[in-house]
């Protein structure tokens, strides 16, 4: 397998941030403020790393993947391309006269070790909390994983699924396609 190494000279790396050895950082890739990244990280063509994001050694990010601000990947992780990790959650208040404010998102999105992520899945940040995937989670494509979220080690779900906010998922569940979680449940 031909592992890429380098940095494109048309990526965007802020000054404040560490790249680890043997790192590969393909073209038109931005990388922000007080990032830390690993040793022996892939980030893929036009991909956009936020401020304050950790990325741990041996991650690869495929092209087109937002990592937003403050999102916490482990080690040996793989994201594929068109993923969004760190997205604000829905999180509305409803007004007395009828429109809707927004409420803040303020938490994080931690995705611990060995966790593959499928393409254009989507992985909301916590409200207050944190939305969490433990170990060696394997989320397909098209999976919405809403704010405050936790996935248990070794949750496994299949395409076109969606997990409603302040869910937790216990370890080794198997979800499959197309099906709708509630929130505020707990599945052991």
């Amino acid at each position: 397998i031909d592992i890429p190494k380098g940095i494109s000279s048309s990526s965007e790396i802020h000054e404040t941030s560490k790249i680890g050895k043997d790192c590969f950082v393909g073209s038109f890739s931005f990388i922000g403020k007080n990032c830390i990244i690993g040793d022996n990280v892939q980030i893929h063509p036009q991909s956009y790393i936020s401020n304050n994001v950790h990325i741990g050694s041996n991650t690869i990010i495929k092209q087109g993947v937002k990592v937003l601000h403050n999102s916490v990947i482990g080690n040996f992780c793989v994201i594929h391309s068109g993923a969004i990790i760190g997205s604000d959650g829905f999180g509305f208040s409803p007004q007395n006269d009828g429109s809707f404010k927004k409420v803040p998102q303020t938490g994080n999105v931690i995705i611990k070790d060995f966790v593959d992520i499928g393409s254009n899945t989507t992985i909301d940040r916590g409200m207050l909390d944190n939305t969490i995937l433990k170990r060696n989670c394997k989320i397909d494509n098209l999976v919405h994983i809403a704010h405050n979220v936790i996935l248990g080690k070794n949750a496994c779900i299949a395409a076109q699924s969606g997990i409603a906010g302040s869910t937790t998922i216990g370890e080794n569940v198997i979800i499959g396609g197309q099906v709708g979680v509630s929130g505020h449940i707990n599945i052991g």
